[in-house]
């Protein structure tokens, strides 16, 4: 015959339990409107920012997270502005995140002239861009389908043929934005699949928390693969 459950013993695991509800919906509360984790997959878009192989921490507080089920956003600390780190819905792709960075924001207008970005009619310094000696200029007829429409009155026509190293001038309209790569040559970015939705902006990344070399040869790759040099650093 057993023996009943103690009521002591009954009592200590719904007390445990008990304890284990409080960290974990915190945990849920956190990630979902907080902060949560993202690893860069394999595309080099982003060099030397941010590298293949790079873990980070995501603020999604800063432009407002997204309620589950509802599909409705919190209201953010501030908008989305020039030169943010941005980590967003892909465009094409259903299911696939992506980072890039914020060029253009809301009222601006935006050329591209022999590789260079013109912001208002203002050629921009931008320390962070990567360009490869193999880069080549590309083009393509979506980019023209797209920017037709946001083209400064004027610079449209028959003749308009945008490439990746020369294009516009567009005017960025309301609640969107135009991201860019800083490895200018290996990016596929606003230059092809036109402007962003703010609505699609997740949040923001603030802090790399690892990184590894994937293609690292040294032996004892556990070791020597990781990337101590970045651990804990700040993406710009």
């Amino acid at each position: 015959m057993s023996k009943p459950i103690s009521p002591s013993l009954t009592r200590r695991v719904v007390g445990f339990l008990k304890s284990l509800v409080v960290p974990v919906a915190l945990f849920l509360v956190l990630r979902t409107f907080v902060v949560e984790a993202f690893h860069i997959w394999p595309s080099g878009s982003m060099e030397r920012t941010l590298l293949i192989g790079d873990f980070l921490f995501v603020n999604k507080a800063l432009y407002g997270a997204e309620i589950p089920v509802l599909h409705r956003r919190l209201p953010g600390i501030r908008d989305p502005k020039r030169l943010d780190l941005v980590i967003f819905e892909s465009v094409e792709e259903p299911g696939l995140t992506v980072v890039k960075r914020i060029i253009g924001v809301q009222g601006d207008t935006l050329a591209m002239r022999n590789n260079v970005i013109y912001r208002n009619g203002m050629r921009t310094e931008e320390p962070y861009v990567q360009h490869l000696p193999s880069g080549t200029e590309q083009q393509d007829p979506q980019m023209r389908e797209w920017q037709l429409p946001h083209l400064v009155s004027g610079a449209g026509g028959a003749a308009y043929r945008p490439t990746s190293w020369n294009w516009g001038p567009i005017v960025v309209p309301a609640d969107s934005v135009f991201v860019m790569g800083d490895n200018r040559d290996d990016s596929y970015d606003s230059r092809y699949w036109g402007l962003l939705g703010q609505d699609r902006i997740r949040g923001a990344p603030f802090l790399v928390y690892y990184s590894y070399d994937r293609n690292g040869t040294l032996p004892l790759p556990f070791l020597t693969a990781i990337r101590w040099g970045r651990i804990l650093s700040i993406p710009r």
